[in-house]
Order: structure tokens, then C-alpha cells, then sequence
């Protein structure tokens, strides 16, 4: 497995239209092989002393946080998907910004890609 993480500052007002574009663009992910996408509305995101998710991305106090990530059968299926996608000649409707534009400032966006190195499960 190999997990994509994202952390990102939304207005607060813009979560439906979030929802909407999350739905569309998170499908283009399956098609390339993920296997699941969460986006997860910040609900308990405490304010830290020296660094917290709000400070990660510059939250401002109108904006939640959102915690989003990509599950991926391994590596090699995410790296062929991500440069399906950073193809200079892709071109793909659900991720077109004039048809579904981002609802939140992508500057601020934080990623990274992410090894598991443990993993418990529940019965």
C-alpha cells in the first residue's frame, strides 16, 4: 500500500461546494488505480503551541481544516497515476478549474507521499 496525504484550509462556507469538487476530482484518482480517497471536514483540530494542522496551512479563523488521503494498491500504481495526471497533455473534465474549481486557496495546500510502515487492524 501507499498512502498520499493532504492537508488543506477551506472556508468554512464552501463546504458543500467542497463535497462537489472533492466527489468529481477524487474519481479520477480510482480511475488511474487508488483504491479509496477520504476527505475528512476537520470536526476536533486544537490550536498547538508551536505547530498544529491550522498553522500547517495558514487557516484562517472562516476556514476549517481538512484532512484528505489516497490509498493506493503500492507505489508504482500511484507513481503511473500521478504522471498520468501531471502530463502536460491531460485533459480530463472532472479536473478542468474553469468546470470545477478549487473552493480553497492550493497555495496553502500540504502533501506529501507516505510508506506504511506499521498497520493494526480491528476485527
Amino acid at each position: 500500500m501507499y498512502i498520499d496525504g493532504f492537508v488543506i484550509a477551506v472556508p468554512t462556507a464552501n463546504r458543500q461546494k467542497f463535497i462537489d469538487h472533492a466527489k468529481t476530482a477524487d474519481s479520477v484518482f480510482i480511475d488511474f488505480g487508488a483504491t479509496r480517497v477520504l476527505e475528512c471536514w476537520g470536526d476536533d483540530v486544537p490550536e498547538g503551541t508551536q505547530t498544529d494542522f491550522r498553522k500547517a496551512v495558514q487557516a484562517k479563523n472562516d476556514e476549517t481544516v481538512v484532512f484528505s488521503w489516497i490509498e493506493w494498491p503500492d507505489k508504482a500504481t500511484r507513481d503511473a497515476g500521478m504522471k498520468k495526471m501531471m502530463d502536460p497533455d491531460f485533459s480530463d473534465p472532472r479536473m478542468d478549474q474553469e468546470k470545477n474549481p478549487m473552493p480553497f486557496d492550493g497555495k496553502r495546500l500540504i502533501y506529501g507521499g507516505f510508506a506504511p510502515v506499521t498497520e493494526l487492524k480491528g476485527e
